[in-house]
């Protein structure tokens, strides 16, 4: 049932995933997988084929425990990717909601080898599906069986993504670049893996440096206040060339970058954003954006609260500042 609504969700045909997945237990009931484990999956593939199975299906069979150790190739098939991901996220959802998740170095069920290979495969596939949804959908199956408790969820989540971060700190990303990205609304894991990549080259621009310092800048003056802030900014109360320059800037850019974000072009988005370091370094230079008069401090307040948001839409740049 988990491979069907993984491949539903993934506008994929479910029969072969749905099949694989059935015969893949047939490597449980296996006396010889028993003796050698390093067997599995290529008996469950034997097995298959013996019974009449179309190759495909026999092959996602085989591909079921891959990807095995570090290292490891993922799953070459769809059906073997599909099955793959059920199983691990099933016992991932399951173990933890019988309240036996790893602790310290003790890993019995090697729960952070199955978060690690479910990261590759989403990642490395390509697998467009929500990361909740995935979570959801094991807890939902499990829960005709078992009580799943409210909190189980998020706590899945966040063992996953620890494994995540792990993996990308292997690629050769830093701590704070893989927090930038992740504190973005990211929801699958081929779009969190986008940001972080367009993140990644983005920083080794002139421009970025400046830019993440603003927003560190911008986010502590907004943590700072307790004013209700516009939506709508009132371009009419400016006084400096610099605040309406900045103004028409972020205008402008609003309508160039939203339709690359709504298409996921993170790179494009901060190349088109990187032209903002001037503007937004001479608003700093000859804007007071705490002045006394309340309805100026308000409108200033409003416009730095929608560039960060333009920028967070992509990552906290805060963050590398």
């Amino acid at each position: 049932a988990v491979s069907e609504k993984i491949a539903d969700d993934l506008s994929l045909s479910s029969v072969h995933a749905s099949r694989a997945a059935l015969l893949s237990k047939c490597d449980l009931m296996s006396l010889m997988v028993g003796e050698f484990p390093e067997l599995q999956g290529t008996m469950g593939q034997q097995y298959a084929l013996f019974s009449g199975e179309p190759a495909d299906v026999a092959g996602g069979v085989g591909e079921h425990y891959a990807p095995r150790f570090a290292g490891d190739v993922i799953p070459a098939s769809l059906d073997g990717k599909i099955v793959s991901l059920s199983d691990r996220i099933d016992t991932l959802v399951g173990i933890f909601a019988a309240g036996l998740r790893p602790s310290g170095n003790k890993d019995p069920f090697a729960l952070r080898r199955s978060a690690l290979g479910l990261v590759r495969i989403l990642i490395e596939a390509n697998l467009e599906i929500s990361l909740d949804r995935l979570i959801a959908i094991a807890a939902d199956e499990l829960s005709k069986h078992l009580e799943i408790k409210p909190e189980l969820l998020p706590d899945v989540r966040e063992f996953i993504v620890d494994r995540l971060q792990g993996y990308y700190r292997d690629q050769g990303h830093g701590a704070e670049l893989i927090n930038a990205a992740l504190a973005s609304p990211w929801d699958s894991l081929p779009d969190l893996d986008k940001r972080l990549n367009a993140l990644s080259r983005f920083m080794g621009r002139e421009e970025a440096v400046s830019l993440a310092a603003s927003n560190k800048r911008i986010g502590n003056i907004l943590r700072k206040t307790d004013e209700t802030l516009s939506e709508k900014i009132d371009d009419n109360m400016f006084i400096f060339d610099e605040e309406r320059l900045l103004f028409n800037e972020i205008s402008r850019l609003d309508k160039e970058v939203i339709p690359l974000l709504e298409q996921g072009d993170y790179a494009n988005s901060l190349e088109l954003l990187s032209g903002l370091r001037e503007p937004v370094d001479a608003f700093f230079d000859a804007v007071m954006v705490m002045d006394e008069d309340l309805a100026l401090r308000i409108n200033r307040l409003s416009l730095l609260s929608h560039l960060k948001r333009l920028f967070d839409r992509i990552a906290d740049l805060s963050v590398l500042a």
